[in-house]
């Protein structure tokens, strides 16, 4: 991946986006605080140099790396981030799931209204995809991950992301009968209305 990004910036390769799946596995961002390895001994733990803190792949879940050219989206990297939000967004509305963003907790989450309501009386959320990237001379690496069909009890073992106050969710979690070849499909349709080049 760091290898095709290189190429990328000086412009002896493409962009490229890896669609793909991991063993069962953690992986801790640059951010990732000790603590919040609850089960250190129950998956291998991958200290890899995207941002963000634990977070768990496996089975089930899609997760997407994107090698692409910052530079030639705005060289702006909120903006970039937020591209790959909207990217999952639109994705998910294939699927008739309302995906939001929220201040201060990166990713998207989706409502779960038959959840207990949270103190403030908002209602519970959930998160179903994971964002942590990295870049180097404005090309990204790393990517995102998007719950499809992961066993969701592997997220015990960790604090996903730092957040304790909310809980993850999957499309098959929330009754879909998602297939990776339907998420792969929509999410090869809906890059080009959000992640566009400027």
């Amino acid at each position: 991946m760091e290898r095709r990004a290189a190429d990328i910036r000086e412009g002896r390769a493409d962009e490229l986006i890896w669609l793909l799946e991991h063993p069962p596995l953690y992986t801790a961002g640059t951010s990732a605080r000790p603590e919040d390895l609850l089960q250190p001994d129950r998956f291998p733990v991958h200290e890899v140099r995207r941002g963000g803190q634990y977070t768990y792949h496996g089975p089930g879940q899609r997760v997407v790396y994107v090698m692409l050219d910052v530079a030639a989206r705005g060289h702006d990297v909120r903006c970039f981030v937020r591209d790959l939000e909207r990217w999952v967004i639109a994705t998910l509305a294939e699927f008739n799931v309302t995906g939001m963003i929220r201040a201060g907790r990166v990713g998207v989450w989706v409502e779960r209204p038959e959840k207990p309501r949270q103190p403030d009386g908002s209602p519970a959320e959930d998160k179903i995809a994971a964002i942590g990237i990295k870049l180097r001379r404005w090309v990204s690496f790393h990517g995102l991950s998007i719950n499809v069909e992961p066993d969701l009890t592997h997220f015990d073992g960790i604090v996903p992301c730092g957040i304790r106050a909310h809980g993850v969710t999957s499309l098959v979690d929330l009754g879909l009968p998602v297939t990776m070849a339907d998420m792969d499909t929509a999410l090869r349709r809906q890059f080009d209305a959000t992640m566009q080049r400027r």
